[in-house]
C-alpha cells in the first residue's frame, strides 16, 4: 500500500525535529545544517503524505456513512469531491517519490566541441552555442565564458561556458552526446546537403571536498595565447595548459589577459571534468539499468539531429520530432525538447522503482 511507503517520511521528518532541538545537535553547526537540509529536501513529500493519509481516511469515513439515512447524501457529496483527488494525488507522489539525483541543483560546465565536418562543425558550435545563451537567458541563468578557441571560417572549435542558476544540471544533463547538423554549408557552391557533428559535455560544478588533485599529478605549461584576443593577449605568455597525468586529460585556457586567472578557469573546468569522468566510470561499474536511470548514458552516443533544409529537429532517444528549428535555436526555445526528455526518464524511474 502507498501508505506504507509515505509512512517512513513522516517518521525521518519527526525524527529530524526532535533531533534540531537537541543540545548536541544544536552546537553542531554541520550537523544542523546537514539536517536542516535534508528536512527541507523531503518536506515536499511529507506534506502530501500527510494530505494522502488524511484523504484515505476522509473516504472510508465518508463510505461508512452512506447508509445513514440522514447524512448519507451529504456523504455522497463529500465522495465526489474526494475520490477524482485520490488518482491525481497518487501521480503528484510518484514524481516526489522518484530518487534524486544528487547533481540536479549544482550549476554546470558546458563544452561544446567541433567534431566530424570541419568548418561546417565549428560553425555549428557557435549556432548551438548562441541557442544555449538564448535559453540560459530565458531561465534567467547567469553565464560565464570559461574559454574559447575560435575557427578560422567563423564559429568555434572549442567553448567552455559556466551556467549558474536553479537547477541548470537537471535541466541541462541530458545534452550530452553527439549533436549532428545538416544543412547546406556556406562555403558550398553546389548547394549539397553536408552532415556535421558537434560534441557536447554538460559537467556538474563541483567543490574542492568533492574532488582532490595531487598536484604532483598535474602538468603545466604557460605559451602565447592564439587567435583573437586583448591588446595584450597575444604578446605575452599568458595562455595555461593543464595536464592531469594519471587520466590523460588536458584542459588548456586563454581568454584572460591574467595566466593567473586563466590557471584558475582551467583548474575549475578539470576538476568538473575528473567529477565527470568519476560518474561514468561509475555508471560503467553500475551496468545498464542504472546508465538508464542517471538518464544520460553513453556521453558519445548521436543524440539528435538538426536538419536546417526541412526545419526539422530529432531527437533519437524518445523518438521526437519537431518542425521548430528555427524557433528553437533562435529563441532558445530547448524546453520544446528538454522537457519530454524529462518525462520519459521520470517515467522509467517510477517503473524501474516499482511506484
Amino acid at each position: 500500500m502507498l501508505q506504507d511507503k509515505l509512512q517512513p517520511f513522516i517518521n525521518r521528518s519527526e525524527e529530524i525535529n526532535e533531533l534540531l532541538i537537541s543540545p548536541d545537535i544544536t552546537s553542531d553547526i554541520k550537523r544542523m545544517t546537514e539536517l536542516s537540509k535534508e528536512q527541507s529536501n523531503i518536506a515536499p513529500i511529507v506534506n502530501k503524505a500527510k494530505e494522502y493519509i488524511q484523504l484515505i481516511e476522509d473516504i472510508e469515513e465518508n463510505k461508512i456513512l452512506l447508509d445513514d439515512d440522514e447524512l448519507g447524501e451529504l456523504a455522497k457529496e463529500e465522495l465526489k469531491d474526494l475520490e477524482p483527488r485520490k488518482p491525481e494525488l497518487e501521480e503528484e507522489i510518484k514524481f516526489l517519490m522518484i530518487p534524486k539525483d544528487p547533481n540536479d541543483d549544482k550549476n554546470i560546465y558546458l563544452e561544446l566541441r567541433a567534431g566530424a565536418g570541419g568548418d561546417e562543425a565549428a560553425i555549428f558550435v557557435g549556432d548551438l552555442y548562441r541557442g544555449y545563451l538564448r535559453y540560459a537567458e530565458n531561465n534567467g541563468w547567469k553565464v560565464e565564458v570559461m574559454n574559447t578557441n575560435d575557427s578560422e571560417s567563423g564559429g568555434y572549435k572549442e567553448v567552455v561556458i559556466l551556467i549558474k542558476g536553479d537547477l541548470v544540471y537537471s535541466k541541462l544533463k541530458f545534452e550530452s552526446g553527439t549533436h549532428r547538423v545538416q544543412r547546406v554549408p556556406a562555403t558550398e557552391s553546389q548547394g549539397r546537403v553536408h552532415t556535421s557533428a558537434i560534441t557536447v559535455a554538460v559537467m556538474p560544478e563541483v567543490d574542492d571536498v568533492e574532488i582532490d588533485i595531487d598536484p604532483n599529478d598535474l602538468k603545466i605549461d604557460v605559451m602565447r595565447a592564439s587567435g583573437n584576443g586583448g591588446q595584450s593577449v597575444n604578446t605575452t605568455d599568458s595562455a595555461v595548459r593543464i595536464t592531469h597525468i594519471p587520466s590523460g586529460l588536458v584542459v588548456t585556457n586563454q581568454d584572460q589577459k591574467s595566466q593567473h586567472k586563466n590557471k584558475d578557469k582551467a583548474m575549475k573546468v578539470l576538476k568538473a571534468r575528473l567529477y565527470d569522468l568519476e560518474m561514468n566510470e561509475k555508471m560503467e561499474k553500475e551496468g545498464a539499468d542504472r546508465k538508464e536511470q542517471v538518464g544520460t548514458g553513453d556521453r558519445s552516443g548521436r543524440i539528435r539531429t538538426y536538419n536546417y533544409p526541412q526545419n526539422r529537429v530529432s531527437d533519437h532517444r524518445i523518438n521526437l520530432t519537431l518542425y521548430r528549428l528555427d524557433y528553437i535555436m533562435n529563441d532558445g526555445l530547448f524546453d520544446e525538447v528538454i522537457d519530454p526528455l524529462i518525462a520519459d526518464h521520470q517515467s522509467k524511474l517510477i517503473e524501474a522503482n516499482g511506484l
